[in-house]
């Protein structure tokens, strides 16, 4: 029997992010990568922005419009900046395909937070408030996500900071305010350099940037509420680091000190042990360069002692931005959605170290 095959686009490949979507399409064993649209490099092979594909596929950039890169796919991942994936969602939705965009246009469900986080009014705002989007985080939203036509998948300082907390939100344990430093490697910034990700400047540097009013803010605060959280209130500052990829996610929450430090150890093993792609490392904390170049996530944990009636949880998280963090997360709803196994094309371990 011939299995079925999915068609799939990729629009706006030219990007970090799109090497990671593309080299995985082009692996993958029931989606044939049709299609990949850009802006820059068209006419070109893909090898032209992204090397590792020399030889790999005779696929070139097209220069055509994100409604027509989507007539006849199955399904579109779209890698669009921030603003731009709104103004052209109103004609993508009419082709019929299915749509993961990995921008944060469609994450949130509030037109106020998504004006003051993003700088401006959101072009589609009933998109918003409706639900047209599922948000794509499978561990909490998988059989959302199965059931769903259109995902918004998360944010890179999200899913880290997310996957970090959820075990408590999911106790009922995460209330009020929570401390977050979220370190950061340079892809996160794209492919385009600037002078916070330029070479000379990052490579011996640690800065801040964005402190307690970096645009993930709502959309983690909406995330963890959604999970059972009560009253959340995030004070997150990132920090720029010398990585090219990498995040390392650092929460400080609260909880009541009749919670005894055996049993929030417990809630991350039971909360991630059926995970595919979340991992509770048995003798050591998280680190980047485990999970770096993969889409695993590592997270854990640390109580502290009883102070004035509540004890210190931290709780620590690394992802790749560039892969769980962006294109392999974006896949694996993908996946998902399709009716296919989740782990297809993401179960590379990467190397070490």
């Amino acid at each position: 029997m011939t299995r079925k095959r999915f068609k799939a686009a990729v629009i706006g490949g030219s990007g970090y992010g799109g090497a990671e979507l593309i080299r995985r399409l082009l692996a993958h064993p029931d989606v044939e990568l049709a299609r990949v649209a850009s802006v820059d490099f068209v006419g070109e092979p893909l090898s032209a922005a992204h090397p590792n594909l020399e030889g790999r596929t005779r696929l070139t950039f097209e220069g055509i419009s994100p409604a027509d890169a989507a007539r006849g796919m199955d399904v579109v991942l779209l890698g669009l900046p921030h603003k731009v994936s709104a103004q052209k969602m109103p004609e993508l939705l009419r082709t019929g395909a299915r749509i993961v965009d990995l921008s944060g246009d469609f994450r949130l469900r509030d037109p106020i937070a998504y004006e003051k986080y993003y700088g401006a009014k959101h072009p589609c705002p009933d998109e918003l408030t409706k639900g047209t989007f599922v948000y794509g985080l499978p561990e909490l939203n998988r059989e959302a996500i199965r059931e769903a036509r259109y995902v918004a998948s998360p944010g890179c300082f999200a899913t880290t900071i997310e996957l970090a907390l959820l075990p408590l939100a999911r106790a009922g344990l995460l209330a009020g305010p929570i401390e977050i430093v979220g370190i950061t490697g340079s892809s996160g910034s794209g492919v385009a350099p600037s002078a916070g990700t330029h070479h000379p400047v990052r490579v011996n540097n640690l800065r801040t940037y964005k402190p307690l009013e970096h645009q993930h803010v709502p959309e983690i605060a909406q995330t963890l509420s959604d999970a059972g959280g009560k009253d959340v209130v995030l004070r997150f500052v990132p920090v720029s680091a010398p990585l090219s990829r990498g995040i390392f996610a650092t929460c400080f929450a609260h909880v009541g000190a009749s919670t005894g430090a055996d049993a929030i150890e417990r809630l991350w093993r039971e909360a991630y042990e059926s995970e595919p792609f979340v991992r509770v490392p048995a003798r050591r904390l998280p680190e980047v360069v485990a999970v770096k170049g993969t889409n695993y996530a590592e997270v854990g944990v640390q109580p502290g002692d009883v102070t004035g009636g509540t004890r210190l949880v931290a709780c620590f998280a690394a992802t790749d931005n560039l892969v769980k963090g962006g294109a392999g997360q974006a896949i694996q709803s993908m996946n998902l959605m399709l009716g296919l196994d989740e782990r297809l094309t993401l179960e590379d371990p990467g190397g070490w170290p």
